[in-house]
């Protein structure tokens, strides 16, 4: 395995082993074999994280009558959201500023890195 995606998959493992809501606490095979196609296609930490905020977020702000949504259990249940994230035109900030909603609300572990 190259660096570069053993890198990858570190880091992908850290930020969805701090998401809130989730049932496992580690990645499964079928969750590291995603994992790794995520990086084959490209797909950029950033976005990742981007849909996971975005999924914590919209999970958070249920109406708190509404039945309870069941526990995440696999890193495939953000792959909608993925995809949407990925027809986002490009907005400088917008991770930033998802962070900042999110430390409000739900502490996700972020890697705060200079671009």
């Amino acid at each position: 395995m190259s660096s570069d995606r053993a890198n990858y998959l570190k880091r992908l493992l850290k930020l969805y082993g701090g998401l809130p809501h989730k049932a496992a606490r580690r990645f499964s095979t079928y969750d590291r074999r995603l994992a790794g196609q995520l990086f084959d296609r490209g797909v950029s930490l950033d976005t990742l994280e981007i849909a996971f905020l975005l999924a914590v977020a919209r999970r958070s702000q249920r109406d708190p009558e509404a039945p309870a949504l069941p526990a995440i259990r696999s890193l495939a249940y953000f792959l909608p959201i993925i995809e949407e994230v990925l027809q986002l035109p490009d907005a400088p900030g917008y991770l930033d500023y998802l962070r900042a909603r999110g430390e409000k609300n739900v502490q996700i572990p972020t890697e705060r890195r200079d671009r």
